[in-house]
């Protein structure tokens, strides 16, 4: 097993709570924090809207601005505020050295022209004729390449000029956990020296609610506090927008340019587990203990909502020891992709600042005892996927 220290020198977050990393911690430890969550836009389902946001700040030019939809600026801009908090954006050897990782999903699909198709398939048969007719006069070339998940990587690559090798996950939670996992093993193997890992979700867009309505995923009804949705055994998640960049280093190219280290990494478990088997509860507390988790101290969860998942990750943390489980997404949206280095995220804010985030929800979250060395970022996906990482401290 290779010794070489994988460590946090840069984060980039986005979701309705704010945008970087040191607004997150400013609220989110405030003890005071609020859901903003919006019932009407959406209704029946409740979601997290993003903030106000001067793309420009990450995205000068307007072409590249213009041939990005929403969630592609989100994932670009948020990936510059990770690079900017880790002192690399400016530095041009730096960024064309850096591996990436994103956690990407399908994109946004052109409503309009989705529209278009449906209307005029009513009155004619030739339906392949059809599509193929509108693909070709209303689709622009360079909307329709936007879309894909691999261009999120393209754009990032483009405006922040990160041209070292490049890789893209898709699957839900799971591309965030294998995006990680493999930035991890990439820098602790020697292959890598510095990565920007992360991912972005536009929740705010029909067919993203559309996908986890029909999956039977979704809350219907006003916000309410994360555990307690679950008390009849449905699915109640709230999605939010929002984004999640690392940049990961080995320890010795960090200290090497003096950079700041928030946290360092232990190896990320993960699983495929049957959830047909009913053992969700002690595959999460078999995860944990592997992943270096002593049974008691702060958990940054990722869960969403969804019944089975969400329960059996709370039981299955809780069961033993004195657990300060928090669960993040409450108050910014469940985020697919992004649960899981949005989770690893706010653990390694915690220890490196070594103070516990206040309980998100009284009720069903104790308060923490003690300073911060270490916490435990978890990620049990809704549908199917399970990850977790040890996040410490580590001194620079």
């Amino acid at each position: 097993m290779s010794n070489i220290d994988v460590v946090i020198t840069g984060i980039g977050l986005v979701s309705c709570q704010g945008t970087g990393a040191s607004a997150h911690w400013q609220t989110l430890s405030s003890g005071a924090v609020t859901p903003r969550a919006d019932s009407a836009a959406f209704a029946p389902y409740t979601v997290h809207r993003l903030p106000e946001i001067d793309w420009s700040e990450q995205i000068p030019k307007r072409g590249d601005l213009r041939q990005m939809e929403t969630w592609q600026r989100l994932g670009t801009y948020t990936a510059g505020l990770a690079l900017n908090d880790a002192g690399i954006k400016d530095d041009e050897e730096l960024c064309a050295s850096m591996d990436m990782i994103v956690a990407a999903g399908g994109g946004e699909r052109d409503i309009d022209v989705d529209s278009m198709i449906l209307d005029a398939a009513r009155t004619r048969n030739d339906r392949d004729l059809l599509i193929n007719e509108i693909l070709t006069t209303e689709l622009r070339p360079t909307l329709f390449l936007a879309q894909l998940s691999n261009l999120l990587a393209g754009n990032i690559s483009i405006v922040h000029k990160v041209t070292g090798s490049s890789r893209t996950f898709m699957g839900e939670e799971g591309a965030g956990i294998s995006a990680l996992d493999v930035a991890v093993k990439r820098i602790r193997a020697g292959q890598s020296s510095h990565a920007l890992i992360g991912g972005a979700y536009q929740t705010e867009h029909p067919d993203m609610l559309l996908s986890m309505a029909l999956g039977g995923l979704l809350h219907e009804g006003s916000w309410q506090p994360l555990w307690q949705r679950n008390t009849d055994g449905a699915n109640h998640v709230i999605t939010g927008s929002g984004a999640a960049f690392l940049v990961c280093e080995s320890r010795q190219h960090a200290l090497a340019r003096g950079a700041r280290v928030y946290a360092s990494l232990g190896n990320v478990r993960s699983s495929m587990s049957n959830r047909r088997l009913g053992n969700l509860d002690s595959l999460v507390a078999n995860i944990a203990a592997d992943a270096g988790f002593g049974g008691n101290g702060l958990v940054m969860s990722a869960a969403g909502g969804a019944g089975e998942a969400t329960t059996g990750e709370y039981n299955g943390l809780s069961a033993n020891g004195d657990v300060a489980i928090r669960g993040f997404s409450g108050v910014t949206g469940y985020m697919k992709e992004v649960q899981f280095p949005f989770a690893v995220a706010l653990a390694a804010l915690a220890v490196h600042n070594g103070v516990a985030y206040p309980p998100f929800d009284l009720d069903m979250e104790k308060p923490a005892s003690g300073p911060v060395s270490s916490a435990l970022a978890t990620c049990i996906g809704s549908v199917g996927g399970e990850g977790m990482v040890m996040v410490s401290k580590a001194d620079n």
